[in-house]
């Protein structure tokens, strides 16, 4: 026992040699044990347990290290690789169109109300107009603000106001105007001019709603106030009463009949998207030209 002390306090740095990874020098001296006999010639279950666990932990410790290394390696990428990447493309700058003063709707677009300027590409949407010949002789479909980003879906070949369609129509289309009895009938006082409308109907007597096929996708020209201020000239929440509708000669003789022995409501169907409102009246216009050849072909057979 003694000499084990000896051999302990020489080379007492075992524990901390251990701890990183450097086994003990053979001191010279072997235990005695209990019995009397050296353990020298086999080893004991503690001595082995204790080798495997510094085994085991020179593996992890080892793992941690390779880890440690890849994980610097990648930062390092990241940082002097993609990171420069990166902002590159943020602080890239494109030229785009911008509103340059307040604009109303149904305006023509001249030069003096739009100008370029240049913005971060990051986040810009794939409808952003970088070209002023692309709004400069249209029309606003929607009231324009000052430093406005201009995309395409804010402007109109054509004006929306009613005195430009009223004043455009050619005998194949008629203009009608019928009652909006309450507040939620009309869309909550929320139609606009161009906006795609399906007409439900609600019969009173048989306690029924339905959408007539003959009045599934209609446009609206105007919504008109009391006062007879249309919806592009109102300044103010005043709700409108009327709602006048683009419609063909036989849809204006549906309408004239449904205003004075329904109720109509109103249920927007699409706005501002000119390419799928114009998608929606060819199925109203197609569903009216095979029902008046039908029609046609009935009268004819009983004539």
């Amino acid at each position: 026992m003694h000499s084990f002390r000896i051999c302990q306090s020489v080379f007492g740095s075992a524990l901390w040699s251990e701890k990183f990874f450097f086994r003990p020098a053979f001191c010279g001296f072997r235990r005695h044990n209990a019995g009397g006999d050296f353990a020298g010639g086999k080893t004991s279950p503690n001595s082995a347990r204790k080798e495997m666990n510094m085994k085991n932990k020179m593996r992890i410790t080892g793992n941690r290290t390779v880890i440690g290394i890849i994980c610097i390696v990648l930062a390092l990428g990241i940082t002097f690789g993609i990171a420069p990447l990166v902002n590159r493309f943020t602080d890239r700058k494109v030229e785009v169109v911008q509103v340059k003063q307040n604009v109303e709707r149904g305006h023509l677009i001249t030069e003096d109300d739009v100008e370029l300027v240049k913005v971060g590409a990051l986040n810009l949407s794939d409808r952003t107009v970088k070209n002023k010949k692309y709004v400069v002789g249209k029309y606003a479909a929607t009231n324009l603000y000052a430093g406005q980003i201009m995309i395409a879906d804010l402007v109109a070949e054509k004006s929306n106001s009613a005195d430009d369609v009223l004043s455009a129509l050619d005998g194949t289309k008629v203009a009608i105007s019928v009652n909006i009895a309450s507040f939620a009938q009309g869309l909550s006082n929320k139609l606009r001019n161009g906006d795609i409308v399906s007409v439900i109907v609600y019969d009173k007597e048989t306690n029924q709603s339905h959408v007539p096929p003959e009045l599934q996708y209609v446009k609206v020209i105007t919504t008109t106030t009391g006062d007879s201020v249309d919806s592009d000239r109102k300044t103010d929440a005043t709700q409108a009463i009327t709602v006048t509708l683009l419609a063909s000669p036989d849809q204006a003789k549906l309408l004239a009949y449904l205003n004075t022995t329904t109720t109509l409501h109103f249920s927007l169907v699409c706005r501002r998207d000119k390419t799928v409102a114009e998608q929606y009246l060819k199925v109203q216009e197609d569903y009216l030209a095979s029902h008046s050849s039908e029609t046609t072909s009935q009268e004819d057979t009983n004539g």
